[in-house]
């Protein structure tokens, strides 16, 4: 049998016409060897010295076709116009009569490496190149029809050949993300795993020869890692499309004591390419690798959202079809690993709250967390929660520290009970059953917290007033004993969100640190540590008495003509312009979003004050939502007023007039029946009934002095709303007050900021596991807490407050101090001398001996103001602390894994407590421990 031709594709006879330019102006035919391959153009034009000529291709297989297409092509072709005729006759069955009309007088032999040669531009071939028949052979299959390869002016390295041969049969430039900065196609797992996503990729390959596939694998293999040769092998069998799927499933035999039905079932799935355990473990790998990075990019991308869930998705199926599910509760990716950890959470926090945390841990370890932040809000609110029903039962010993208690941690308990009331956000019935469990624990505990607060608050409201308010922050007095001090160095700007609960308060206390401000608040009394400012309402807790008193300095009631008389008389009174702005005298014209008279004002030297009433109209007007949170930016001109206050250099103070309770289940739908309603929280009459108190005194604007307020929250007196005030619930008596600075700016004498460590109950912070049991607000209190602290300020005017009393008890007990801290040992470790080696001006290893251990502490979070106080105990002020912790980062962050880093768009630092260990600190192997211990047992 004759040998086959070599087959001849439009690239080659290009390279050929090109490499004979010259005689192609005597001649226009041309014989080449070879067959003509099926389905290439059999007309194109080429451009040969600068002049374009068409040419027509003819496969001949005898002599007197050969002749036939010669006579046809000089009786119609144009003089320029080239024939090429590709044959398997030899020269001498052609005679010369054909021969002596061609290029060379014979039939030209196709030289894949001469081909090669021209079509890359290459001045000479990698020498292993004329040994791989198969290489040159696809090289000039596979050009590119429209630019060609690339062109390389120099040695055609094999791998470069290589490089571009896998970039065309395959279609990698098509895949999203492939080519790298100077424009080449990037041969890794990670754009290889891409690839089987594309709809044609895989089978593009599985069409390829044998030989070519087997070669392109033990390449691929050797520059893009082990898992390409279980990619292309699955793309090979059909199942290309399913290789990042198949790929999670593999962590299933990580358990080296799997059961035999697991890798049966794994088989079944990869077929007749089911790869041995090692290979599969690099595979396995590699996906979670690939994935770990896609959901990074899915945070801020549908489309990479898409993706990812597209794949986690089909992983699932495939599992549930396996009956693989259980076998992978531990999986890091799949959604249905992600559902049972965060049951398994709920579920541990009911019964314990260090099982719970060590199986939030795991949640928050798993790829998924990032994306899905209610079913993780929720996950660490349960085991939140758990860890307050833990502590000591908290106890109200007078209407002082339970104000001051509730603005620092019952109020955190309140919006706790926010997230586990709206339950799991996919409405899984089993964690909504244990997360409504916890959520009637703490109820019932902050149920006994309002009625005991009740009673105290009857009796303090039979005697107090501005001037004799028995250790409280009332809420005629803010303006005298909070606002009238920061009006020393620039006017403040007061808010007053009506209806801020201290709940909501804590909400958007976290997200203007998150925006760059910095809350501030008296120096405390000595051994005392700063905490936030919170006041008492008038009673009823309603707008019109609550607000007026607070806007006029005074116990009042009224209207907002009422307020604004008053604040201008009040700031008249101590020789300060002033102006206050209402409803629709804030809001500005087209293009403005403030109100020019509002804008004047603030560019002014006046205290201006601003009424923003979007949380009590919403409530009011039915935000039902079950998980009603707010955000700066969800109350009407909060983020402009914030903006223009930064601009102005203005002190900002966000107040509240009252609180709020939430519509949670009333005892029953329609209203509580009672005499004398006057409104939803409110009323008169002789009769108490259960839940409910009897109060009169100075303090009473309505009722002729004397009410009856509900202390419970599930008693209304009119239709359902989506919250009430007026009542005595802690909750809606409670005036949460904060003060703001732009971050950076120095605090007015007397003041003192406020970290989020020290505004933020220990109970809430989520810890790292396995370290530091000590609250970081024991830390933050003693770093804070100056040794000679000048007098706190007082809460009337003319008056000293009695000492503060004591704080709940998560924020005083400490545990006792270890013997050598973790941040001692890392800067005492070898690995930690030889990354100094290349840090330039590296800080003294106390001071990051000192950061580490505030960080543990803390929880592995902090936020940077809180750090930097850490860092001056050290006895070093770092003011830029952007800065140092980026060199911190170069101490730590061993080979660029992310030990240290900053987090939240910048407004917090996280350390990585395990990833130190592990980096600083390895574990010795197990044949040295035995050593260690043999040695030990011999010198005893």
């Amino acid at each position: 049998m004759a040998p086959a031709l070599p087959r001849v594709g439009r690239r080659t006879v290009e390279a050929l016409l090109a490499a004979n330019a010259k005689d192609l102006g005597e001649c226009s035919l041309v014989l080449v060897h070879g067959r003509y391959a099926p389905g290439a153009p059999p007309r194109f034009t080429v451009t040969l010295d600068g002049e374009a000529r068409r040419v027509q291709v003819r496969d001949e297989a005898s002599v007197l076709g050969v002749v036939a297409a010669l006579h046809e092509h000089r009786s119609t072709a144009a003089s320029s116009d080239v024939l090429v005729l590709t044959t398997g006759i030899e020269d001498e069955q052609l005679g010369w009569d054909v021969r002596g009309r061609a290029v060379r007088r014979k039939t030209l032999t196709v030289e894949n490496a001469e081909v090669v040669l021209q079509r890359f531009g290459a001045t000479a071939l990698d020498p292993r190149m004329y040994r791989e028949r198969w290489l040159l052979e696809a090289l000039v299959e596979a050009e590119p029809a429209e630019d060609g390869w690339p062109r390389v002016g120099g040695v055609l390295t094999r791998d470069a050949a290589l490089r571009a041969l896998t970039a065309e049969r395959l279609g990698l430039r098509a895949v999203h993300g492939s080519s790298g900065q100077d424009g080449q196609v990037t041969l890794d797992a990670d754009t290889l795993l891409a690839w089987s996503r594309t709809p044609a990729g895989p089978r593009r390959f599985a069409e390829l020869g044998t030989t070519e596939r087997a070669e392109l694998k033990k390449w691929l293999a050797e520059v893009a890692g082990p898992a390409v040769p279980v990619l292309l092998s699955l793309a090979e069998a059909g199942l290309g499309h399913d290789a990042l799927p198949l790929g999670l499933l593999g962590a299933a035999l990580r358990d080296p004591a799997a059961q035999p039905d697991t890798v049966l079932a794994l088989g079944g799935l990869f077929g007749q390419v089911m790869p041995r355990r090692s290979e599969l473990a690099v595979f396995t790998d590699a996906v979670e690798g690939t994935l770990t990075r896609w959901i990074a990019d899915a945070r801020t991308s549908q489309d990479a959202r898409r993706r990812v869930d597209a794949v986690l998705d089909r992983a699932d199926e495939l599992a549930d079809k396996a009956g693989l599910i259980p076998g992978l509760t531990a999986s890091r990716f799949l959604p249905s690993s992600f559902t049972a950890q965060l049951r398994r959470t709920v579920a541990e926090a009911r019964r314990s709250p260090a099982v719970g945390e060590a199986a939030l841990a795991d949640l928050l370890g798993h790829a998924l967390a990032g994306l899905r932040p209610d079913h993780v809000q929720a996950a660490e609110t349960a085991v939140r929660v758990a860890r307050w029903l833990s502590g000591p039962e908290p106890a109200v010993t007078s209407v002082a520290a339970a104000v001051r208690a509730h603005v620092s941690d019952w109020g955190w308990v309140d919006r706790a009970l926010t997230v586990l009331w709206a339950g799991d956000p996919d409405g899984d019935l089993e964690t909504g059953r244990d997360l409504r469990a916890l959520y009637e624990q703490a109820r019932e505990r902050r149920q006994r917290l309002d009625q005991e607060f009740a009673r105290r608050l009857a009796a303090w409201a039979a005697h107090a007033t501005a001037r004799h308010p028995d250790g409280c922050l009332v809420v005629e007095n803010v303006l005298d004993t909070v606002v009238r001090p920061l009006a020393g160095q620039a006017a403040p700007l007061l808010l007053v969100l009506d209806g801020m609960s201290s709940a909501v308060a804590a909400q958007l206390g976290e997200e203007a640190e998150r925006d760059g401000w910095r809350e501030i608040v008296p120096r405390p009394e000595a051994g005392e540590a700063p905490a936030r400012l919170a006041a008492v309402s008038m009673l009823p807790s309603i707008t019109r008495v609550s607000r007026a008193s607070l806007l006029t300095g005074e116990a009042a009631g009224g209207g907002q003509s009422t307020e604004t008389s008053g604040f201008t008389a009040f700031w008249k009174r101590r020789r300060k312009a002033a102006a206050l702005f209402h409803k629709a005298a804030i809001g500005g014209e087209a293009g403005h979003a403030l109100s020019h008279e509002l804008m004047t004002a603030l560019a002014s030297d006046a205290v201006v004050g601003v009424v923003l009433n979007t949380i009590d109209e919403a409530l009011d007007n039915g935000r039902h939502g079950r998980g009603t949170t707010w955000s700066l930016a969800d109350v009407t001109h909060l983020r402009e007023l914030l903006a223009a206050a930064r601009s102005y250099g203005r002190p900002v103070v966000l107040v509240a007039d009252h609180g709020h309770v939430l519509e949670r289940g009333s005892r029953a739908d329609a209203p509580t029946a009672a005499d004398g309603a006057e409104s939803a929280r409110w009323r008169t009459g002789e009769v108490v009934e259960d839940g409910e108190i009897a109060v009169h005194g100075p303090r009473v604007r309505e009722g002729g002095g004397a009410v009856i307020l509900p202390w419970r929250e599930d008693i209304r007196y009119t239709g359902r709303r989506a919250g009430y005030h007026g009542g005595a619930s802690l909750a809606e008596v409670t005036v949460p007050v904060l003060v703001l600075l732009p971050a950076g700016e120095e605090a007015p004498k007397d003041w003192v900021p406020l970290p989020r460590e020290l505004s933020t109950p220990g109970w809430w912070r989520t810890r790292a596991t396995g370290d530091g049991p000590e609250s970081a607000a024991v830390t933050a209190a003693r770093l804070t807490t100056p040794e000679h602290p000048t007098p706190a300020r007082p809460t009337a005017p003319s008056e000293s407050a009695p000492a503060a009393e004591a704080r709940p008890s998560a924020r005083t007990e400490a545990a006792p101090p270890a013997a050598e801290s973790l941040g001692t040992m890392v800067v005492s470790s070898e690995v930690y001398a030889a990354q100094k080696e290349y840090v330039r001006k590296a800080p003294e290893a106390k001071v990051v001996a000192a950061v580490i251990d505030a960080l543990v502490t803390a929880g592995g979070t902090m936020s940077p103001a809180a750090l930097a106080t850490a860092i001056s105990a050290t006895g070093r002020v770092r003011r830029n602390i952007e800065g140092f912790v980026a060199t911190v980062q170069r101490l730590l962050n061993v080979e660029g894994y992310p030990v240290l880093g900053f987090i939240d768009g910048g407004h917090a630092v996280k350390l990585d407590v395990p990833l130190l260990r592990g980096q600083f600190l390895p574990k010795p192997k197990e044949g040295e421990t035995d050593e260690a211990a043999s040695q030990g047992e011999e010198k005893a």
